[in-house]
Order: structure tokens, then sequence, then C-alpha cells
């Protein structure tokens, strides 16, 4: 799962395990997909991510946009996580 908003959005409240790649990065970072592996994307209400899905199956990249984004996941009563983005160290 990749969060496309921006790091005080994803701060706020997030999916858990999803890593954090704001929209505006989302070609510079892409090599941290992996093409043979379905990846989603989220934002707070699907209009990032889905141009984001746009630009990434262009590249060769399997990707899905989750409908509703944020919004709908927590009106679904589905946990969050907040905080900023943990990135493995190394």
């Amino acid at each position: 799962m990749v969060d496309v908003r921006e790091p005080y959005e994803y701060a706020a409240g997030h999916l858990h395990g999803a890593t954090l790649i704001p929209l505006g990065q989302i070609t510079d970072r892409a090599g941290e997909l992996d093409k043979g592996t379905t990846t989603y994307l989220i934002c707070q209400v699907g209009k990032r991510s889905l141009h984001a899905v746009e630009v990434l199956e262009a590249a060769g990249y399997d990707v899905v946009n989750v409908d509703g984004g944020m919004v709908e996941w927590a009106a679904q009563g589905r946990p969050l996580e907040q905080g900023p983005e943990q990135r493995p160290q190394g």
C-alpha cells in the first residue's frame, strides 16, 4: 500500500504498513515499487491516487486505486495509525 498524500496528512492518520510517497515524488521514487506485484495506492478521497495510478501504469506498474481513499476507509470504521512514517534504518 502506498499513500500518495503529503507527510502532514499521513501523520494525521494512515493505514498500518503504508509507505508514504507523496504524489509529487511518485515519478522519482517509482523504482521503490515492484513491477511484479500489485500495489494499491491511496490518498484522501481517491483523486491524487488515481493520477498516480495513471502515471505508474504508463511506466509498466501493476497498480490499483483505492476508491474513496482515507475518507471512505475511516467512514467504514477501519483502523488508522497516527504519526510520521517510520522508514527502516540501514
